[in-house]
């Protein structure tokens, strides 16, 4: 699975609220998640919990630039995601945890992300999912539109993880 994706500092909460509101064909709602990073050799690999949800084990490899960036990635469902925890942490190790409340917003085939990340602020995270008839091209230019109409400026621009930012 691969998809187009971009990070940013949020100034204004509610303005990117509004903007996603006037902008998303669908709202899928907001979600508690705790993302539980673990040692890996290649890429980013979390557990995520949501909230009374299946759990996932997600691995994804991308550059850490400000820009759009392609995301490589794969998700698996998990039923016993505190077995599953005890065991990658005795076989890699944690990194961290992420814990963050999610807004998420659907525009096509972009997820919209409003995040309030414990401890590091608010922001805003663009995934252009991508398929056999959208390819890197469109969702780059997708997640440039969006850019312009959230307003989103250089210097709002994030390269890394949110992992990378707990202290």
């Amino acid at each position: 699975m691969r998809n187009i994706e971009l990070k940013a500092r949020l100034r204004n909460l509610a303005a990117a609220r509004n903007v996603a509101h006037k902008l998303a064909t669908t709202r899928l709602g907001v979600q508690s998640q705790v993302d539980t990073y673990f040692h890996c050799t290649t890429g980013r690999l979390k557990l995520r919990q949501i909230d009374d949800r299946a759990a996932q084990l997600v691995w994804y490899a991308r550059p850490d630039n400000p820009q759009p960036k392609a995301s490589d990635y794969q998700l698996v469902a998990i039923e016993d995601a505190e077995s599953l925890k005890a065991a990658l942490t005795a076989a890699l190790g944690v990194v961290n945890i992420v814990r963050k409340r999610r807004e998420i917003f659907l525009w096509h085939n972009v997820r919209i992300h409003l995040d309030e990340v414990a401890s590091l602020g608010q922001f805003l995270e663009f995934e252009a999912v991508l398929s056999p008839e959208m390819t890197d091209a469109s969702g780059r230019a997708q997640l440039d539109e969006l850019i312009r109409q959230f307003g989103i400026q250089p210097t709002d621009l994030l390269a890394g993880s949110y992992t990378d930012m707990v202290p």
